[in-house]
């Protein structure tokens, strides 16, 4: 954002309708963790399914639903914590393609 022309309303129309499908995929994954009892990943993704919900509590009202304020999405502190965000999240969700591919191969193996 910091080097691209979009202006934020457009960023903001474009990240905000990829919010809750976002959230609502990582919550079935996480109750799919539960389901067939698989105790990593729940440790995994619980975390990250609470931050979602916290995040989603809090967010700013707005007429459309997301996260993103286009009033608030140029601030330096707000991009830079979206941005650790980001990347903790990229992080959570390798460790569980990695975890759920392991698990796959031990399950095919044996």
């Amino acid at each position: 954002l910091k080097t691209d022309y979009k202006n934020p309303i457009d960023l903001c129309n474009s990240l905000n309708p990829l919010v809750l499908p976002e959230y609502v995929l990582q919550g079935f994954l996480a109750l799919s963790y539960l389901y067939y009892t698989q105790y990593l990943g729940i440790v995994i993704m619980l975390p990250l399914t609470a931050y979602h919900a916290y995040r989603y509590v809090r967010r700013p009202r707005m007429s459309v639903l997301g996260i993103y304020d286009p009033t608030a999405v140029m601030n330096g502190d707000e991009m830079d914590r979206n941005k650790k965000e980001g990347f903790v999240k990229l992080a959570l969700y390798l460790i569980n393609f990695f975890a759920g591919l392991l698990w796959m191969i031990l399950a095919v193996s044996s």
